[in-house]
């Protein structure tokens, strides 16, 4: 996916907020917003990626300010706030009666985890909001493609999982559960280091993802969505040899659609910004299940 002429608005507002969260000193706060307008002045434009330049822009304020990690409060406070809705999303997903239906429901608690973004401009969110999400998930779902990741997933015998955001990570546990139980090995890959407020292994330890899948690693970087040449050997090992590839959230979307695909890719997100939105042939504030072959 290329930038949109919106996308501007997004890179900067986005780096504001962050250099604020990541100091009070207004000189740093300059220091980090000039460099980020040299940024976008230099590589700003209609074949740039958004999620390549979220990266860059990330690196610069925490570079500037010295802050390696500006969303770390709001990280553990979303980690906590999901934490406690997981036994409802649970009951949601054991209530169904097939093993397809839980799929399908885990899948659906696992997308509106989605939501826990920050600092995305007009996308605004509240945690008691997703109790009722998970209710109106499949009225919102304008790309419904679980079938066919479902099929996939029953013959796949190795997945890889790439995780997004803190506090969604607690609602990936469920889907992780659900592949589990179609017999197939599961490994989570969240960021080596943070970058906005995406899961690290930290985030990863605290929603004892480890309980459900057969092993976490990290992708060996911090960029925003899948960058492969920054990616660790390793990483990049196991992401060619699995069957399936599931990701979350709009970074690895961004991403992925640039990259010439050898094995299918479920993108599993929510619509938070228009640019996306409009890439997949939909509107903002949807949930999509998005296979790529």
């Amino acid at each position: 996916m290329k930038v949109e002429a919106e996308c501007a608005v997004c890179l900067l507002h986005r780096g504001h907020m962050e250099a604020l969260e990541a100091t009070d000193d207004e000189a740093l706060q300059w220091k980090a917003m000039t460099a980020l307008t040299r940024l976008l002045s230099r590589e700003f434009k209609p074949g740039a990626v958004p999620a390549i330049l979220g990266t860059k822009r990330d690196h610069i304020v925490m570079d500037i300010t010295g802050n390696p990690d500006p969303y770390a409060k709001k990280k553990q406070m979303s980690n906590q706030r999901a934490m406690a809705i997981l036994p409802l999303a649970k009951s949601l997903v054991e209530k169904e009666p097939s093993i397809e239906s839980r799929f399908r429901k885990a899948c659906m608690c696992s997308i509106v985890g989605n939501i826990i973004e920050f600092d995305i401009p007009k996308h605004r969110f509240e945690f008691g909001d997703i109790k009722r999400l998970f209710q109106e998930a499949e009225k919102q779902l304008a790309i419904d493609e679980i079938p066919e990741i479902f099929s996939l997933a029953r013959k796949a015998k190795r997945i890889l999982y790439l995780t997004d955001n803190a506090g969604e990570i607690a609602f990936d546990t469920l889907l992780v559960q659900e592949f589990k139980a179609l017999g197939t090995h599961v490994t989570v890959a969240v960021k080596k280091s943070p970058i906005i407020n995406d899961a690290t292994m930290q985030d990863a330890e605290y929603v004892k993802i480890h309980e459900p899948a057969d092993d976490v690693i990290t992708i060996g970087t911090d960029t925003v969505g899948l960058i492969p040449e920054e990616c660790s050997e390793h990483f990049l090992n196991l992401y060619n040899s699995v069957d399936l590839v599931v990701a979350k959230g709009m970074g690895y979307a961004e991403t992925i659609t640039e990259l010439d695909l050898t094995r299918p890719h479920a993108l599993l997100f929510r619509t938070k910004c228009n640019p996306v939105a409009k890439f997949f042939g939909t509107t903002k504030d949807k949930n999509a299940a998005k296979l790529l072959l």
